[in-house]
């Protein structure tokens, strides 16, 4: 395990909520430049891909998964595409099902662990820029899906090296930070939007979507209701046993990037396995003593906070993936 360079806090955002919250009004102002995609899948469905405009002549090509509930438009996605563009790697954003503002067509949608719509991007991304390095970030539950994928056998194969922010490692963890005191602001944030699905599902597909979905009072209410019976788990229960990034993190061969903050409000830093990291000479962790989730709204030189291609997020995950795209010898790779 390699470590990387620290962060240190703005002044006056060291609470971990600040963090979280200023975090995601700072990158709303950046407008996203994209180009859409729609893929059809094998079952019937499809997924939207969003394509930055630019760079003219990419030197590699990055694929981008999203948090619970956000999309290719949310701020991380597009400020991390820019300094992504401004380093010459093209970025590729991938709305999960249901999230790129029209509903999908099947019960099912998206969750922690799914996989599928992933390796269907990075084929797609294959055939669409030959020859070109492939890497992948993910947020948040997108972080948690790609760990799914590449610490299984042969996941994401084609891969040169991979990023991950703000994971939920324990989803159970997780599901209980959301349903105990500030966490459950952000839960019930997370929850209008779920529920509001949830409703549309139960008119279109009546006794396939349990209607009782809708009136969830919690995230782990919810998943009980609808995430896992039409996914496939026994409950909750199952699928934040079978999905948890903590399970696959000690698998992962091939260079890759985590940043996560101890005072993570959602994903609780305690719940990161810093020992099954430490076994993984090719894993780097950036565990900072703050930045919130998804926030890390750094301390600038010239105060105010910075464009993203200076942000410290935006920064640290670029910079990685453009030198694993440049490096020549990725068994070798190393960035900081």
């Amino acid at each position: 395990m390699q470590n990387t360079p620290g962060f240190e806090a703005a002044p006056g955002l060291r609470n971990p909520h600040l963090q979280t919250v200023v975090g995601r009004i700072a990158r709303r102002r950046f407008e996203p430049r994209y180009d859409r995609v729609r893929l059809d899948t094998a079952d019937g469905d499809f997924i939207d891909l969003d394509l930055w405009r630019g760079p003219e002549d990419p030197a590699g090509v990055c694929l981008l998964l999203h948090g619970l509930e956000g999309s290719a438009r949310s701020g991380y996605m597009v400020t991390t595409s820019e300094a992504l563009a401004a380093a010459r790697i093209q970025p590729v954003a991938l709305n999960f099902r249901s999230c790129s503002g029209e509903p999908n067509r099947l019960p099912g949608a998206y969750h922690s662990g799914r996989t599928d719509d992933v390796e269907r991007a990075l084929a797609w991304m294959a055939a669409r820029f030959p020859g070109l390095p492939q890497t992948a970030i993910g947020f948040s539950l997108g972080g948690n899906a790609l760990l799914n994928l590449l610490g299984r056998e042969d996941g994401g194969n084609g891969l040169v090296a991979a990023a991950a922010v703000s994971v939920p490692y324990d989803l159970e963890a997780s599901a209980d930070a959301l349903d105990r005191g500030m966490g459950r602001v952000y839960g019930h944030r997370f929850l209008r939007s779920l529920r509001e699905k949830a409703r549309e599902k139960a008119r279109r597909f009546p006794g396939v979507v349990a209607p009782e979905a809708a009136t969830a009072r919690t995230i782990r209410e919810f998943d009980d209701r609808l995430t896992a019976p039409i996914h496939g788990f026994r409950d909750a229960a199952d699928y934040y046993a079978r999905c948890s990034a903590k399970r696959f993190v000690g698998s992962v061969d091939l260079p890759m990037l985590l940043i996560h903050a101890q005072d993570d409000p959602l994903a609780p830093g305690i719940s990161v396995p810093v020992e099954a990291i430490r076994r993984r000479p090719r894993l780097s962790l950036a565990l900072t003593e703050r930045g919130g989730h998804l926030g890390f709204v750094a301390r600038q030189q010239r105060g105010g906070l910075a464009g993203a291609r200076r942000g410290w997020l935006e920064g640290t995950v670029s910079r990685y993936i453009s030198r694993a795209t440049h490096q020549t010898t990725h068994r070798d790779f190393r960035v900081f």
